[in-house]
């Protein structure tokens, strides 16, 4: 028998995943009955999300709500499915079941043709992403990867906008290819060790009893690597991502960029870092370069965009440098504020997304030099739009403050990283470049002529309610984060403490400036927040 949090658990992946199953089969005679059930499909999710979040307990470690099943006949190859939530999964959870409850919405109010498929489509996204996140088992982490990926080419090719169909082809041959090498890192970690489940506890226990040559543990973790970078657009391999958002729909962009990318992000932090602590260490200062290469020049190619799209894809692409540079440092707190600012970079990139929706139907254009002045028909919207922009910045009350101070704050903890902090640093006075350039640029100053001509054909209203109520959900979880960041920081501390272990000791103590003298019994913070209680 199931206990509510196991139906909770397991509906957050069945439900959307059936609802995609009766729009795919032509279940209903109407429009606005498939739109019934899609309500239903991303409504489900978002419930369990936000229940689950709650119900954990945040002081312990490893796995709650744990629902096992191993009558799969896959169980031969130690492979189960396996579901559970743990620190570092369930505020990802979370948000992607908020993220999707948004997501699904514009996509239920698009308008868009076929639209029965359009939701079926997006639907089955949904649930493939809530799997990510609650899968214990890493075949079934991989594969629901791959239920979320699926939809985005075909999506992409039917419903995208300029040059749809090369960019569906070039995003599959990038996202295959970094799928293949992280998938063949796994293995090899599976097959090497002979761990009994191909799970995380499983695995964690088989290699700390194995006797792995540090080579082969390096080219394991270099798989892991490569194929999570690729999924995740680490420099240089990067150029899909954007390609790839500004030809998408926007409920695919909101969903791929704000969720789906933390995939590979995600493996890196539960997966790679903690389970290869010294292949870790040394491919460290590789990933901090490339990482820099995300925040420096992806950022610069983001100040020079005219386009609102374009400049919002290459953003988020740029965020992303954070994110790594976390990993990058080896240490709890790296991980921790990683994984912080997933959560908050989830959550403002998607809002940014719909939010430049939101602008293109009434601009009828992407193009920020064709607007100007929109604050005056649209006063709510340009709010929305600046807080969506500052908290893309980093500004204090936001989720992604938090994320990226923690970030600074494990790079200037070692002596061997503070190198990067000070060139790191710099990716917030480009943020603030191109974020309050485009909120001038849209919504203040004259109106273009381009403009005014669309003024002259028709009335530009401001957001109506069924465009305030996915945005504002949005927000109001990137303040709730910003204000009060221990709705989740003490789940995520607890879970990479005992993780990160093997990391910390070689962090802690010779390479600790002056202002933060090690401690006799050693005990890192693992967030800005554990500094003062």
């Amino acid at each position: 028998m199931l206990s509510l949090d196991q139906f909770l658990l397991l509906g957050s992946i069945v439900v959307p995943a059936f609802v995609s199953l009766l729009l795919f089969a032509g279940f209903g005679n109407t429009d606005n009955f498939a739109k019934k059930l899609a309500y239903i499909g991303f409504g489900f999710p978002f419930l369990a999300g936000i229940v689950l979040f709650f119900r954990f307990d945040e002081g312990d470690n490893g796995y709650a709500f744990e629902f096992l099943c191993s009558r799969f006949g896959l169980q031969e190859l130690g492979i189960h499915f396996h579901l559970g939530l743990n620190g570092v999964s369930s505020p990802l959870f979370a948000m992607a079941g908020i993220v999707g409850l948004a997501a699904g919405l514009a996509a239920i109010n698009s308008g868009a043709d076929r639209i029965r498929l359009y939701l079926a489509l997006i639907s089955l996204m949904q649930a493939g992403l809530m799997g990510v996140f609650a899968s214990v088992d890493l075949f079934f982490y991989y594969l629901f990867h791959e239920f979320a990926l699926i939809p985005t080419f075909i999506m992409i090719g039917l419903w995208g906008g300029r040059d749809r169909r090369s960019v569906a082809l070039e995003i599959t041959i990038y996202l295959t290819l970094g799928a293949l090498l992280s998938l063949a890192g796994l293995v090899a970690l599976n097959t090497f060790v002979d761990a009994e489940s191909f799970d995380f506890p499983s695995l964690s226990k088989a290699l700390a009893d194995s006797n792995l040559f540090d080579s082969t543990k390096s080219k394991i973790f270099g798989f892991l690597l490569i194929g999570f970078g690729i999924l995740v657009a680490l420099f240089p391999f990067h150029t899909w991502a954007v390609r790839a958002y500004d030809a998408a729909p926007t409920s695919v962009s909101m969903l791929h960029a704000g969720v789906l990318k933390k995939f590979g992000l995600y493996g890196l932090i539960q997966v790679a870092a903690p389970l290869l602590p010294e292949s870790a260490q040394s491919w460290s200062p590789l990933l901090l370069w490339l990482a820099l290469g995300n925040v420096l020049f992806v950022g610069m190619v983001a100040i020079a965009q005219t386009n609102l799209k374009s400049m919002v894809g290459n953003g988020s692409v740029m965020h992303m440098g954070y994110c790594f540079l976390g990993i990058g440092v080896c240490s709890s707190l790296g991980a921790s504020s990683a994984i912080m600012l997933m959560v908050a970079h989830g959550l403002s990139v998607s809002l940014m997304f719909l939010l430049a929706h939101y602008i293109q139907r009434r601009a009828d254009t992407m193009e920020m030099s064709e607007m100007g002045g929109l604050a005056k028909q649209t006063p709510l919207l340009a709010c929305f739009f600046v807080a969506a922009s500052l908290a893309t910045i980093g500004l204090p009350g936001f989720g992604n403050f938090w994320g990226e101070f923690g970030v600074f704050l494990s790079l200037g903890q070692q002596s061997s990283t503070q190198f990067f902090l000070y060139f790191a640093a710099l990716g917030i006075i480009i943020s603030a470049v191109f974020g309050l350039r485009a909120v001038a640029r849209i919504f203040f100053g004259e109106p273009s002529e381009e403009l005014e001509s669309v003024l002259s054909k028709k009335k530009i209203s401001d957001l109506s309610f069924s465009e305030i109520i996915p945005a504002g959900l949005i927000l109001f979880s990137l303040l709730l984060i910003g204000l009060w960041p221990r709705t989740i920081s003490p789940r995520i501390d607890v879970e990479i403490e005992s993780r990160y272990g093997a990391l910390d000791i070689k962090v802690a103590g010779s390479d600790l400036p002056p202002c933060c003298p090690a401690k006799e019994e050693k005990k890192t913070a693992t967030s800005p927040l554990q500094l003062k209680d």
